[in-house]
């Protein structure tokens, strides 16, 4: 599996705060939607640093997980 890096993520907009992120200390990742590689992924706190692009079913096992282990 080869994930893809952006080096800037505020290259692209449309960026959303994860459901899965908490409220303390600012501390979110942020996701992007309809991107053609993929889902773009990265640190609301750094927007100028990079994302980290993940295949579609990649990220849909992830999310998956989180609601299994996390509920």
């Amino acid at each position: 599996m080869t994930e893809h890096i952006i080096p800037d993520a505020s290259t692209l907009s449309g960026w959303r705060k994860s459901s899965y992120s908490g409220n303390e200390s600012g501390s979110c990742v942020e996701v992007l939607d309809g991107h053609p590689s993929g889902v773009p992924v990265r640190d609301s706190k750094d927007p100028h640093g990079l994302a980290l692009v993940f295949r579609c079913a990649v990220w849909d096992s992830f999310v998956e997980a989180l609601k299994e282990n996390c509920a």
